[in-house]
């Protein structure tokens, strides 16, 4: 019995001892620890870039229902060309390491692949909609987070935790309240003809986002920003122009130009050419998955700008879809996501200072002070050496 009750007590300590613990942490929680100046500009950041894509879903929009233009190709080979010209023509001015000739001579194949893979994420996803309904997409294309966080945890070594995995979640249930209400108010849009490639495409282009998002976080974080949208460009304008050639000389030609085609394109191109050129920020403020999380939002902004522009009917889900995805992202962004540091190529990454778009080392200072600590360990050791002799 005296034996039993020996046994018992180590596991109630233990259980006192979470209890005490979990009221420790529940006390010490600061919440301007949590919802810092760094959350809010994250959050903004991200919100603005939803804003854009909405720009670029109402222009895409009035082309094909007023204009009767679907020329998603000629659309992204605008974007690709302003990327070109912008920062490939700065790369051009580099000189030394980040010059365009010495990353074309190292790593010319891995853009061309970036490129391509980005290319057509873009055009698969406006593929879908020919072939299976608005629903469908909305739903399936939240298939990207899941795999950004299986490559992140893979390629990236981020480990996420039990909270994060929550915030998740909570952020799909706003997505299924935003589903919810297009059902409810008649917005099952889209084509039926063959939901399966459809869906097929969808997943398609998911996967591909998530691909490039990956990589152009190790790329803003490891190498630059214009490196990754100079190369991008560079490598799209030409793919998009092939691939524009072949599939749609057809719908080019078909094409009535007016001042208005002429400024829904330009509004289209602007808007991209912003999303991609601040998601670099934003991703090497947090990371490729939460920068997602907050673009869940971007159908909502849709939704809102239809109600005016189109005449959709409103539902209050969509407020309560908003608020959910909103809470979803903060919580996701509250505690920070772990690298784990064992594996050598992240360690040797994070300890070697990268070199900054303007040609600066970001760790200048935290060298020169590892110097001076070992001019002075080195000093101090030979003044001992002396004194010893």
């Amino acid at each position: 019995m005296a034996a039993k009750q020996c046994d018992d007590s180590p596991r109630d300590m233990s259980a006192e001892d979470r209890r005490d613990g979990l009221l420790v942490r529940s006390r010490k929680f600061n919440p301007k620890e949590v919802f810092t100046w760094r959350l809010a500009k994250t959050l903004l950041m991200g919100q603005g870039l939803a804003g854009l894509i909405c720009g670029t879903a109402v222009s895409s929009q009035y082309l094909a229902s007023n204009f009767h233009v679907n020329t998603p190709m000629l659309q992204s080979l605008l974007n690709y060309v302003l990327l070109c010209v912008t920062y490939t023509s700065m790369l051009l001015c580099r000189k030394g390491d980040g010059n365009i000739l010495q990353i074309l001579r190292t790593r010319w194949w891995k853009y061309l692949l970036l490129g391509l893979v980005d290319v057509e994420a873009n055009y698969t996803v406006v593929k879908a909609y020919q072939y299976t309904t608005l629903t469908s997409i909305q739903l399936l294309d939240c298939f990207v987070v899941p795999v950004l966080m299986v490559l992140s945890w893979w390629a990236l070594k981020t480990r996420y935790r039990l909270i994060h995995y929550v915030a998740v979640c909570i952020c799909l249930l706003g997505v299924g309240a935003m589903v919810g209400a297009d059902l409810l108010a008649g917005r099952d849009q889209g084509s039926t003809s063959n939901i399966l490639l459809g869906d097929g495409l969808v997943l398609l282009s998911a996967s591909l986002y998530a691909v490039s998002n990956v990589c152009q976080e190790y790329t803003v974080k490891n190498l630059s920003r214009v490196e990754f949208l100079g190369m991008v460009g560079l490598f799209g304008t030409v793919i998009s122009t092939v691939q524009m050639v072949i599939l749609e000389r057809d719908e080019m030609a078909t094409i009535q130009w007016s001042w208005q085609v002429g400024l829904l394109f330009s509004a289209y191109a602007l808007c991209m050419y912003g999303l991609y050129s601040c998601m670099p920020i934003v991703m090497k403020m947090s990371s490729a998955t939460s920068t997602n999380l907050s673009l869940l939002t971007a159908d909502l902004f849709s939704l809102f700008c239809g109600v005016f522009l189109f005449q959709y009917n409103f539902s209050g889900l969509y407020l309560v879809s908003l608020v959910v995805i909103l809470i979803g992202f903060v919580t996701f962004n509250a505690v920070p996501t772990p690298v784990n540091s064992t594996d050598p190529a992240i360690a040797s990454s994070s300890s070697s200072s990268s070199i900054c778009e303007e040609g600066s080392y970001e760790n200048a200072v935290a060298a020169q002070s590892d110097i001076i600590k070992q001019e002075v360990a080195v000093s101090i050791t030979a003044s001992t050496g002396g004194a010893t002799s």
